[in-house]
């Protein structure tokens, strides 16, 4: 297919004029892009809205893993494990480029450990059937340490070797958008949602939103509204009732980015078994090395969670019991937060492993849906289990899911070098668009090798409308280096004032506000902030 258009100007007039839809959705991460496609895809009238940029929140803040959840086979949740590995390898075939398969070592400190990981792998194994991706194995002392260099010798007994999936989110979720653009769907960013509309009867009916940039209302009418907004559902669901019982729990998992060299090339590592029951992981990404993640429920939510010292001390504790050679706080690159929408459990509890990891739909009497928790690996799943939810709820003519085989928006089997493998099909477009004007071959600062032009098609085809957008979701140098990318933004600033007609002001107000913003990303013995 041709490349989709995503432009945002673009689809605030077809907001304007295109009412009715047959699909309103509310929230553009992983589980309302996925809905868009699945919708668009079925040819059904779609317009989604984000109150930020897509993947803000929770969506770009995953531990990166497409996996059926080593830890929820321990924990016997048996259904959610065999979806999640089936939906991890139909996400393989329709986006190669994004998703690959990763190889893990578990370090063993006993035969009895070694034994009993090695058989919940061989039926993690079983249950991905026909969409297996390796055979797990016992690897032996030796092994494990030319594996995981500076690994922690000390009664190891050797370790499992097994094969899971790894994913960059953030391009994922740009990539869904512009799949759903490209069959048909509207999609914007930074249009927040401030009321339902409603019949006489009390039937939601529509949408009433505001354009942030430019503080226009919106209001369109839907024979659906859906409401996928992560752990903000609830703030949703009192825009239709004043008094509800929350759906959700928010849980908050860290992240510490390190250099690689911490853990060596190859595999990633995988603690099965902290200190206090959790599973933590040590994964190779875009040439970093990313630690966490931990899961400490909390009681608020935010766009922009803050890691605990507590949550980074954890990590970085954990690690120093494995490795010889572990980082310390000073060697922290980046450490960021996000929160997990999990589906509350009735009674309040303080313990994460007692919410569930699966997701709850369900149709409030207005006719509003709500889905609400799961996780990235089933997104697909939970787009079509909504979406046929709304056609029956909506009384929509009924028309087949399509995802199953649907290629996403940059689909290339054939993988390219460096940061390019990322780009997919769109790639050699870039590259063309560079070869056009030299001044769009130029370097961008930081070491990472991105050019100009990446950042001019960002603009002009994935709808970043500000520095963050660029560096934080679709370069991802904010997740990988901050300082780094504080160095970066200027020039980031100046190559989208051009694009976007943005005059000095913007410019010197988007370079302070990116930077306070990526000084949250370094622990305050680096920041000086306290």
């Amino acid at each position: 297919m041709s490349t989709p258009v995503f432009d945002r100007n673009a689809a605030l007039q077809q907001a304007a004029k295109h009412s009715p839809w047959d699909f309103a959705i509310i929230g553009g991460g992983a589980t309302g892009l996925g809905i868009a496609v699945d919708a668009a895809t079925r040819g059904y009238k779609t317009l989604l809205v984000e109150q930020h940029d897509f993947a803000k929140g929770t969506s770009s803040r995953s531990t990166k893993l497409v996996h059926g959840g080593v830890r929820y086979l321990a924990m016997g949740d048996i259904k959610l494990v065999l979806h999640a590995l089936h939906e991890r390898g139909i996400l393989f075939n329709n986006a190669p480029h994004l998703a690959h398969i990763q190889s893990f070592l578990i370090p063993c400190y006993s035969f009895f450990d070694k034994w009993k990981y090695l058989i919940g792998l061989k039926l993690y194994d079983w249950l991905a059937g026909r969409y297996r991706i390796g055979k797990s194995t016992f690897v032996s002392t030796k092994e494990t340490v030319s594996h995981i260099p500076g690994i922690n010798t000390n009664g190891l007994k050797g370790g499992i070797r097994y094969f899971d999936g790894q994913f960059d989110d953030a391009r994922l979720a740009i990539n869904l958008g512009q799949t759903a653009a490209q069959y048909g769907g509207t999609l914007l960013n930074y249009c927040r949602v401030t009321k339902l509309l409603k019949d006489d009867h009390g039937k939601v009916i529509g949408i009433g939103f505001t354009d942030e940039e430019t503080g226009r209302e919106f209001e369109i009418n839907a024979q659906v509204v859906i409401n996928a907004t992560g752990v903000f559902v609830d703030d949703i669901l009192q825009l239709d009732i004043d008094k509800h019982q929350p759906l959700i729990r928010p849980s908050q998992g860290t992240h510490v980015v390190v250099d690689r060299a911490f853990l060596g090339n190859r595999d990633a590592l995988m603690i099965p078994k902290t200190s206090d029951g959790r599973v933590l992981f040590g994964i190779p990404w875009h040439g970093q090395l990313l630690l966490g993640t931990t899961d400490v429920p909390i009681s608020t939510h935010s766009l922009e969670p803050r890691p605990l010292d507590a949550e980074i001390d954890f990590i970085l504790k954990t690690a120093a019991t494995y490795l010889t050679n572990p980082p310390q706080r000073k060697d922290i690159l980046s450490v960021f937060a996000g929160l997990r929408p999990l589906a509350a459990p009735g009674k309040a509890s303080e313990s994460t492993k007692e919410i569930s990891r699966d997701h709850k739909l369900m149709v409030n009497p207005s006719g509003l849906i709500t889905i609400t928790g799961g996780k990235w690996t089933t997104y697909r799943k939970m787009a079509e289990e909504t979406v046929d939810k709304a056609i029956a709820a909506g009384g929509l003519v009924p028309r087949d899911c399509r995802t199953k085989t649907v290629k996403i928006h940059g689909h290339r089997t054939q993988k390219q070098a460096g940061h390019w493998a990322y780009y997919g099909d769109d790639a050699s477009s870039i590259q063309a668009l560079a070869d056009m004007d030299p001044a769009l071959q130029e370097k961008l600062p930081g070491g990472f090798g991105h050019i100009t032009a990446e950042v001019v098609w960002m603009v002009k085809h994935e709808m970043a409308r500000t520095v963050e957008d660029v560096l934080a979701r679709r370069l991802r140098i904010l997740f990988l280096d901050a300082a780094k990318s504080m160095e970066m933004a200027p020039k980031v600033a100046r190559i989208m004032a051009t694009e976007l007609h943005k005059d000095e002001k913007w410019i010197t107000s988007q370079i302070e506000q990116y930077n306070l913003l990526a000084k949250g990303y370094l622990p305050k013995e680096i920041t000086g902030i306290a």
